[in-house]
């Protein structure tokens, strides 16, 4: 299984996409990328280092994180975008749920929109993705970055994330999304425990039943220092463990900090999983 909208990228069995956070915020690198040059040096780096797709934010999700204006999500995405896009040979991706932040990240050349609320945060994000026949990421998120980690409760974690991807991917076809640009994501740490967490990567199978590619993202989440006792700068080999699980039960592509470990590791999980998975 291909992605169309990374075609232009490198032609690999499972992409790798690098996190480029611009947000003060970020759980994980706060603060190092809000200086548009470190932030583009950092894009460029990502690529040189195996990165398929630079995915940059301006917002954070993490756990507890509040949400900012339009206006400084603008101010701090498009300057790395402006530059990026003219410095990589890779697709840029910009993780938002604002439409007109998409809208003009997708004006000056990125090719995907990842989005963290599904097409739900903002009514004209299905209509500004079709406009610019651009990539989307569809993620499972529980409630809100405020509220998803408030006791989230499941009956069967992978059966209701995969209920409700089914249906956002419903929702963006019958937007008029074509369905060969839409993956799915379970979204791992939004809205799940520590068991949720390693459920979806056990179960990533039933996900790909619905035949879209999948993108996993689990690195140096709050689950890996929950469970190895870990701060966040110390979970880098977790992140490769938790890559390597994910691509063997099904994964498409990895989102993670970094790329180049996880590049290589992901590559020889390539020839470890099964041959005749389609």
């Amino acid at each position: 299984m291909s992605f169309e909208w990374a075609a232009a990228g490198r032609d690999r069995p499972v992409l790798v996409m690098g996190v480029l956070n611009t947000a003060p915020d970020s759980f994980s690198d706060g603060g190092r990328f809000t200086d548009p040059e470190a932030a583009v040096a950092h894009g460029v780096r990502m690529q040189n280092e195996g990165a398929d797709v630079v995915d940059v934010g301006g917002e954070s999700t993490r756990p507890g994180a509040q949400p900012i204006s339009t206006e400084e999500e603008l101010s701090r995405v498009l300057p790395v975008v402006e530059r990026l896009v003219h410095e990589l040979r890779v697709p840029l991706s910009v993780d938002t749920s604002k439409a007109q932040v998409a809208e003009a990240a997708l004006e000056r050349g990125v090719r995907i929109v990842n989005d963290p609320t599904a097409l739900r945060g903002d009514p004209d994000m299905a209509q500004v993705v079709r406009k610019h026949d651009a990539g989307l990421v569809v993620m499972h998120m529980l409630g809100t970055p405020a509220t998803m980690q408030h006791e989230p409760r499941y009956e069967d974690v992978v059966r209701e994330v995969c209920s409700f991807l089914k249906e956002r991917l419903h929702a963006a076809q019958e937007a008029g999304i074509r369905r060969e640009r839409i993956v799915l994501d379970p979204g791992i740490g939004f809205g799940k425990t520590v068991e949720h967490n390693l459920e979806l990567i056990r179960g990533l199978g039933q996900l790909r039943q619905l035949g879209q590619p999948v993108l996993v993202g689990p690195s140096r989440k709050r689950f890996i220092g929950t469970l190895l006792d870990l701060p966040v700068d110390q979970r880098v080999e977790a992140t490769i463990a938790a890559c390597v699980a994910a691509v063997i039960n099904g994964a498409d592509a990895v989102r993670v900090h970094d790329v180049k470990p996880v590049r290589r590791a992901v590559d020889l999980a390539v020839h470890l999983r099964s041959r005749g998975r389609s």
